[in-house]
């Protein structure tokens, strides 16, 4: 795969995400609010400080890979959302701990949980439900892969 195709797919994949976390449902209970409210940064770093309570800004920005200006601006946003609660790390003064708020915390979990998959199958067009399903299931792996088992891309070599 050419590096410009990987790009591309990257970003076609992310609209993709963006378009299935920002779909209204009305049996959604609300849910569906956080998507339409809040940047897509914001829904990154509060899916990561879901699955890291406690997390500083360094943390998340090493996860997440979103510059640490734009994580610390989302947190900001998050709190004073009330999804997001602020501390000084008592071991280290200088760092800042987020958790999500205990009123968030639901509506959290069950919208960062949403289910791209009728997103994908609908991109995917006139594809036949067993190869979407194929698809769909690849990229759920490469996502766990890419996740869970690799550092960090370094510099490209030359």
């Amino acid at each position: 795969m050419e590096a410009l195709d990987l790009i591309v797919l990257g970003r076609q994949l992310a609209r993709l995400g963006e378009w299935a976390m920002r779909d209204d449902d009305p049996n959604d209970d609300g849910v569906a609010a956080l998507g339409a409210t809040l940047p897509v940064g914001a829904l990154i770093v509060m899916r990561d400080v879901l699955a890291s309570p406690r997390s500083s800004i360094t943390d998340i920005t090493a996860r997440t890979g979103l510059p640490q200006s734009y994580v610390s601006e989302s947190v900001n946003k998050l709190r004073i959302k009330g999804i997001a609660e602020i501390t000084t790390d008592a071991a280290d003064r200088r760092r800042t701990l987020v958790t999500l708020t205990a009123t968030h915390l639901d509506q959290v979990a069950r919208h960062s949980a949403r289910n791209a998959d009728e997103v994908l199958r609908n991109a995917l067009g006139e594809v036949d439900d067993a190869s979407a399903e194929q698809i769909i299931a690849l990229l759920a792996d490469l996502a766990n892969r890419l996740r869970t088992e690799g550092p960090a891309p370094g510099p490209a070599p030359r």
